[in-house]
């Protein structure tokens, strides 16, 4: 089982796609226009908050002046929602920045990866190449989760996944098990990903080994677990899942960056020591922050008026 929706999850996700990545833009012109208005949105924020600081720190000796005067007067507090709007800013100041500026290098690297995804590898495989029935395999039916055919290199496999999750490779024709087939079909995959590149010309230069959890990297929104990890020379990684053969995601230096940024400084995965629960509720309470912080300066501009 993939997943499981009940109807409080499906309103949560509805509410996330509209009021956090704004599916609703998409919906009216598209992902690029959707990812534009959000970053501007993002800049203003990002100016705002320099500029909130900027005031705060060439005003504070005149905000403290005024405020002792008014104590040695007697007088009343009326400005409460503007003084509670700049202590709590003060306070809230880096959360907004974290959360900002994460947000606005998420959006220009999506900007920025705007290459069309090709088309995910088919095969047809003829039933002349299946010499070897899959019930004469090797492998104990007890522990078999799934068997499938992959071709790949001018020959047909059974691909078979067992209870621990290995992969195992029995050629059709001979039933003589391929020793690393997971890690050659990985590459084959991840060569057949790659637009531009010889099939033979990053061969011999690629390390591949099995990654079998989440981590800082390849984190838990792309959502395939095993995946094989094809490392190039040039420092790039592509994430094979080979069960689908799909390539799960690709990693080279802008987004390694950007996905180092947006899970430390917008999902706050410093805090994955403390345990999943403490993490949320610290994002919890830096995001009420931020909306204090926003309401109360709403309600300043407002009494101005």
């Amino acid at each position: 089982m993939g997943t499981f929706n009940n109807n409080t999850r499906k309103a949560f996700l509805w509410l996330f796609e509209q009021f956090h990545t704004w599916q609703f833009l998409a919906d009216i012109g598209g992902d690029i226009f959707r990812n534009v208005v959000l970053l501007i949105i993002m800049v203003v924020m990002l100016f705002a908050l320099i500029s909130g600081l900027t005031v705060y720190g060439l005003m504070w000796k005149k905000f403290k002046s005024v405020t002792q005067k008014r104590k040695e007067n007697g007088g009343e507090d009326k400005r409460i929602v503007h003084r509670y709007h700049r202590q709590i800013g003060l306070i809230v100041s880096f959360v907004m920045f974290t959360f900002v500026t994460s947000g606005a290098f998420h959006l220009a690297v999506k900007l920025h990866n705007t290459e069309t995804p090709k088309a995910d590898y088919g095969q047809v495989i003829d039933r002349k190449q299946l010499a070897i029935s899959n019930l004469q395999l090797p492998v104990a039916d007890s522990i078999i989760k799934r068997i499938a055919v992959v071709n790949f290199g001018g020959n047909s496999y059974y691909q078979v996944t067992d209870n621990k999750k290995q992969i195992s490779y029995f050629n059709t024709l001979t039933g003589i098990e391929q020793i690393n087939g997971d890690e050659d079909y990985a590459r084959f995959l991840s060569t057949y990903y790659h637009t531009s590149l010889d099939a033979d010309k990053f061969y011999g230069r690629v390390k591949v080994n099995q990654v079998k959890q989440f981590d800082n990297e390849y984190g838990f929104i792309n959502k395939r677990l095993p995946v094989e990890r094809v490392s190039y020379a040039d420092g790039s990684n592509w994430y094979i899942e080979t069960t689908s053969s799909k390539l799960a995601t690709k990693v080279a230096g802008i987004d390694r960056a950007e996905g180092l940024s947006f899970i430390f400084l917008h999902k706050y995965f410093g805090m994955t020591w403390a345990g999943k629960d403490i993490r949320d509720i610290v994002s919890i309470l830096a995001s009420l922050g931020v909306l204090v912080v926003s309401l109360f300066g709403l309600a300043s501009f407002i009494k101005n008026k």
